[in-house]
């Protein structure tokens, strides 16, 4: 090959590189937040468990006007297995939700499916005990797919819309590369990614640590 041919073979590497780079965005660190299992009710099934009129009472806050409540109850799979002592976070909805990991799934003897938070059509059911009563729902347990939360002016940075699903890399010696992470805009968001309790001990990373945004996923 010529020194000609050479130079233009380099320079549309070169070009299709950048071209490549741009179209994936910038790079963004993401600071991470492990999800363990949770609860979110229903101010009629917040009765059932507690008693009526009674109201979930705030422990600490979180993003988005949601808050960890104090008050706690257990979840019961249909084989009768049960976890003790689960987080309820408030403000109350419109339906129960439970959200656990795929190793609480099979503890608990459910097919939790993979979804996002708030699509619980067809999701498997699920018993709830409180100190006052018991809930059972039809429908409402699932593994959450993990997410991104930024505000408007991040996404803006980042060259990203809600929606957008992107590939992101954490952890270390045993760090990994994830897909399919969707990302969620909103006003009231901190910046930071939901990964739940499984893929957090796979990638040996803790509340707080760092991921990194790679590329957007078509």
């Amino acid at each position: 090959m010529d020194n000609y041919n050479n130079v233009e073979l380099i320079t549309r590497m070169v070009l299709e590189a950048v071209e490549g780079a741009q179209k994936k965005g910038p790079r963004m660190t993401v600071p991470i937040g492990v999800s363990a299992r949770h609860i979110h009710l229903s101010q009629e099934d917040v009765e059932k468990l507690f008693g009526p009129g009674y109201k979930l009472t705030k422990k600490k806050d979180l993003m988005g006007g949601q808050f960890a409540a104090n008050e706690q109850c257990t979840i019961v799979g249909l084989k009768l297995r049960a976890i003790e002592n689960v987080r309820i976070l408030g403000p109350v909805r419109k339906q129960s939700q439970v959200e656990i990991s795929a190793t609480d799934a099979r503890t608990l003897g459910v097919k939790a499916p993979l979804r996002e938070s708030g699509d619980l059509a067809g999701s498997a059911p699920v018993a709830l005990v409180g100190p006052k009563g018991a809930v059972y729902l039809d429908e409402g347990c699932i593994v959450a797919a993990r997410h991104i939360h930024m505000t408007p002016e991040q996404a803006s940075a980042a060259c990203l819309k809600d929606g957008d699903y992107v590939t992101v890399s954490m952890g270390d010696e045993r760090g990994a590369v994830l897909d399919r992470v969707k990302i969620r805009v909103d006003s009231s968001f901190d910046l930071e990614m939901h990964i739940d309790t499984d893929e957090a001990n796979a990638c040996q990373v803790k509340q707080g640590d760092i991921a990194v945004i790679t590329g957007k996923q078509v």
